[in-house]
């Protein structure tokens, strides 16, 4: 089938603006490509230095004959979705020497496990770890020995970071390596509905604590669908991870056949070889625009609003939030996983998954097969999932039939009709909201508002029991400039309450909602923030605000709204305690959140 006309029209108008940065960016990279295998270029006093804990692998270095691949993890026991990264490194290297390369730990970069941080102080710091994650990566591969790069993150701002990375070194071929999700455990439904117990005091801590850990019970990436798998969907439709690589379980025979089986497929695209594909190449317009279309198509995270366009301008490519609106509005909506359903990861992976989604899609006209990946030209390669015989990965054909209509539906009967993902505009600045998973009958709100400045003040309210009214909540100072944009997930219990109860409610903030985060209609990332003087900061409570998810309008109902001063907020008490001290610098100089609240990249 042709090319859907709307995905051709919002690809060439990202080319068109992108023309400047994007020309500038590919001069530099075949430039730095042109100058051949890195390690020509070191002295040999700087090759010593490199080699010298490397044993037997130095007479293989010292020739200069074989590619050397840096390892760049984001390891830690920290983080379940991460720890199985622990034995990657030694996987990597054995399965380098066997097919004719050499590998490296690089370096490492930190990685914050947001559900930790979930309504803490830390939450301040995790937007902006994604761009130290990209600075970390980016002092690890300036050793300047190597000839392409493996990356080992799964989880929210890890993966962004390591694109921004990726494109930075764009004349390194690069690929994604996952860990995979933990096997399914307490459905995602019932820990919501103990959440929702805990916050009106029906059940302890004791009893909140059980469902939870029978929840997050083992290591690999939590199973419901927020962000860290957005995060493993988008690097499939965008031909940075293997095909079908993506939900395959952490500490398995496939699993570890497919870091196998990577470490082979980047050995054999480095500039020493015959197929040489560095990742500028891969991170194309193009690219972008699938990953854009397997988000809407698979009902993904709010937080790839954010990252995608910082993942893009690492590759002088230019994204909008007008781009992201209009390809969710001709993009089925064909999965259901938590939390726009009751599946989970696995049970969506087992359906058909990705394979079958990126095959269906392609056939609808709605992707871009005119694609370079890791597997070479055409996105094509992606209709495949990996079958292990023998030890060894062979790529068939994926099922081209969903095995449960109830997750998994072909573009001609979806779900929706679009993506879910709305672009929000009016008096009130510009956001977006999510409406795959909340109701229909809920997709206008108008109501009074209540104005915060800070979630804990909304708990607080609640348990004073002051929400006896259709309401609509305003968390204001909570942008990238204000304090780090923190996620504000907490909140979500609280209002799903007041909604089960039969009020209307809603959440406005220049603030994020975490990927896991559904039910409720949520406002964010509305810019320009009240620190900056946006217009949230000109609210008061008893305003009237009309959230219009279906005309895409967000308006406060008030004549003299233009002429009111600015209320201001002192912000001292966002920069000290656990860190923050040192992030003075990011919050001084974050960019818009509508640009991707970049600090590393402009």
């Amino acid at each position: 089938m042709p090319l859907n006309p709307t995905i051709a029209r919002v690809t060439e108008r990202i080319i068109n603006r992108s023309k400047h940065t994007r020309s500038a960016y590919i001069k530099r990279m075949k430039a730095l490509g042109d100058q051949g295998p890195r390690r020509a270029h070191l002295t040999c006093g700087n090759q010593a230095h490199a080699y010298a804990a490397m044993g037997t692998d130095q007479a293989a270095l010292m020739a200069e004959r074989q590619p050397n691949l840096a390892i760049v993890t984001a390891y830690n026991d920290m983080l379940s979705a991460h720890q199985p990264f622990q034995r990657f490194p030694d996987l990597i290297k054995d399965a380098a020497r066997e097919y004719g390369a050499t590998a490296q730990v690089a370096g490492g970069v930190p990685a914050m496990c947001d559900g930790v941080t979930q309504g803490q102080m830390g939450m301040e710091l995790s937007l902006f770890s994604r761009d130290v994650i990209a600075m970390a990566a980016g002092i690890a591969l300036s050793h300047n020995t190597f000839d392409a790069a493996i990356y080992l993150g799964v989880c929210d701002k890890i993966v962004p970071g390591l694109v921004m990375a990726a494109g930075t070194f764009g004349f390194l071929p690069s690929i994604f390596l996952p860990a995979g999700p933990m096997p399914s455990g307490l459905p995602n439904d019932e820990k919501a509905k103990v959440r929702q117990q805990f916050a009106k005091g029906e059940v302890g801590r004791d009893e909140l604590m059980r469902a939870e850990m029978a929840s997050y019970h083992s290591p690999g990436t939590c199973t419901f669908y927020g962000t860290a798998n957005s995060n493993q969907m988008l690097m499939e439709f965008m031909g940075l991870h293997l095909p079908g690589a993506s939900f395959v379980q952490p500490n398995t025979d496939l699993r570890d056949a497919l870091t196998r089986e990577g470490t082979k497929r980047i050995s054999e695209i480095t500039a020493l070889g015959e197929h040489y594909t560095p990742a500028y190449q891969v991170l194309s317009e193009r690219a972008f625009v699938n990953g854009i279309v397997g988000l809407m198509a698979t009902g993904g995270s709010t937080n790839l609003v954010l990252h995608l366009p910082a993942m893009a301008r690492a590759a002088g490519i230019m994204l909008e939030i007008e781009d992201f609106d209009e390809i969710s509005s001709i993009t089925p909506l064909m999965a259901k996983v938590y939390p726009n359903g009751l599946a989970d990861v696995n049970h969506f992976h087992a359906a058909g998954g990705l394979g079958y989604m990126i095959n269906d899609l392609l056939d609808a006209g709605l992707l871009h097969n005119d694609v370079i990946s890791v597997m070479g030209q055409g996105l094509d390669a992606y209709r495949q999932e990996p079958k292990l015989t023998d030890s060894s990965i062979t790529f068939v054909r994926g099922t081209t039939e969903s095995q449960n209509d109830k997750i998994l539906r072909p573009s001609t009967d979806p779900f929706q009709k679009t993506g879910g993902l709305k672009q929000l505009s009016g008096n009130l600045g510009t956001g977006m909201i999510k409406i795959s998973a909340v109701a229909p009958e809920r997709h206008l709100i108008e109501a009074p508002i209540r104005v915060f400045h800070n979630q804990e003040s909304v708990k607080n309210a609640f348990k004073a029991g002051e929400f006896t009214e259709d309401t609509i909540v305003v968390v204001r100072f909570q942008g990238p400039r204000s304090n780090g944009m923190p996620e504000l997930h907490g909140l979500t219990p609280t209002l799903a309450v007041l909604q089960d109860r039969g009020l209307k409610v809603a959440l406005v903030t220049d603030g994020r909602m975490s990927g896991a985060s559904g039910k409720v209609p949520a406002a964010i990332h509305i810019s320009p923030e009240a620190a900056l003087g946006g217009p949230l900061a000109k609210l008061v409570d008893g305003d009237v605000v009309r959230l219009d998810a279906t005309s895409g309008t967000l308006t406060v109902l008030a004549d003299d709204f233009d002429a009111r001063p600015v209320a201001t907020m002192d912000l001292s008490q966002n920069s000290a305690g656990l860190g923050r001290e040192l992030f003075d610098v990011f919050r001084e100089n974050v960019g818009l959140a509508t640009n991707g609240a970049c600090v590393a990249v402009r």
